[in-house]
């Protein structure tokens, strides 16, 4: 693959490969890393990282991420950059992508999944604790909808307030001043961050489902571009891929994002891809909640052809059987039409309707 990729006056190999990032010490973090698997996977190209911006999601941060209104709050100042051919590939946190992308990109590849788990930091005079040992009326920090409608109704002692900001803003407000007890972060970033030991607690499934691709990164290329799609997509992790298709799917169907709670939890054992959703109410008053699963274990295909540029919930995965692929996504779209039927529209538009009113 690395000799295909250098041949040719305007093979890969002639320039170095232009990464896109944003700007956050996390994100730069995460860029690095993936930087570093495609020089391992190919030694003789030149990675440079060539843009980092900031994105509208970082630049607006006294208003809640679910009242923007703006579907690519991370992620469109770094497909512009991708149209205008100023970078070959920007990395993404796959969560903050949404489930249909602009037209000409793709996701071209998903690395192994970190732990999808959110985590809680408590304040440092509340080290040792648990969320259930706080004191009554003890502000938690959060900026999910989905993390607050799950954790209210689990304690309802507690009060959850919105708070924004980069992971080293959200950490610097919770430990000098006395404004929150707490903050629930994704488990991925603390650990990607170096401040695994700031976690508190781990919130199980049981706790709290999460986010839509948490945990994942995504690489996002040019659609039509072969040599970068074929170049990064040994990034691919195929478990991961498959439950995030799922999980893409199965938000697709429900037409969620970051204004209405929806969360889940995949599994995939012994060929059998599992997957639990649902969907809550603002205060987690009202939910629906149910898993189902299905068979993924396919053989790998000769799937030259037509099929080349399909994709699944946005992504591109030729070394993923396609029959595995299309397995996931059925299964995201069969469970989110099952919540459907029992009454996720109404559950999903009224928590719409109140977060817009508020």
């Amino acid at each position: 693959l690395t000799r295909l990729l250098l041949q040719g006056e305007n093979g890969v190999g002639s320039r170095a490969i232009r990464v896109g990032t944003r700007r956050s010490q996390l994100a730069r973090i995460q860029t690095d890393s993936v930087v570093e698997m495609l020089r391992d996977f190919y030694p003789d190209l030149c990675f440079e990282i060539a843009v980092a911006m900031s994105t509208t999601g970082d630049k607006i941060l006294d208003t809640a991420l679910s009242k923007i209104g703006e579907k690519s709050l991370f992620t469109k100042e770094l497909e512009n950059a991708l149209e205008r051919n100023e970078v070959d590939l920007v990395v993404h946190s796959l969560k903050d992508l949404p489930t249909s992308l602009p037209p000409g990109f793709t996701i071209g590849a998903i690395c192994k999944r970190e732990n999808p788990l959110d985590a809680v930091v408590f304040h440092p005079k509340n080290c040792g604790k648990t969320l259930s040992l706080l004191p009554e009326k003890s502000v938690i920090g959060t900026s999910s909808l989905r993390r607050a409608a799950q954790l209210k109704k689990k304690f309802p002692q507690l009060e959850f307030r919105d708070i924004r900001g980069n992971l080293n803003t959200r950490l610097k407000k919770l430990d000098e001043k006395e404004d929150f007890s707490a903050i629930i972060l994704a488990a991925a970033g603390l650990k990607r961050m170096g401040w695994e030991n700031r976690i508190g607690q781990l919130l199980s499934p049981e706790d709290c489902l999460y986010a839509v691709g948490q945990g994942a990164l995504a690489v996002e290329v040019r659609a039509k571009d072969q040599e970068i799609l074929n170049m990064v997509s040994a990034l691919h992790d195929g478990e991961t891929v498959l439950c995030c298709i799922a999980e893409r799917a199965f938000m697709k169907r429900l037409e969620g994002g970051c204004s209405v709670p929806v969360a889940v939890n995949t599994m995939l054992k012994d060929g059998q891809l599992y997957l639990t959703g649902a969907v809550y109410s603002l205060d987690g008053s009202d939910s629906l909640k149910e898993t189902m699963q299905t068979s993924v274990n396919y053989p790998q295909q000769n799937e030259d052809g037509p099929n080349d540029d399909v994709q699944h919930v946005g992504i591109t995965a030729k070394n993923i059987p396609g029959q595995a692929q299309e397995a996931a996504e059925s299964l995201g779209v069969e469970l989110a039409s099952l919540l459907l039927s029992k009454g996720a529209k109404h559950i999903l538009s009224v928590a719409r309707q109140l977060n817009d009113a508020c």
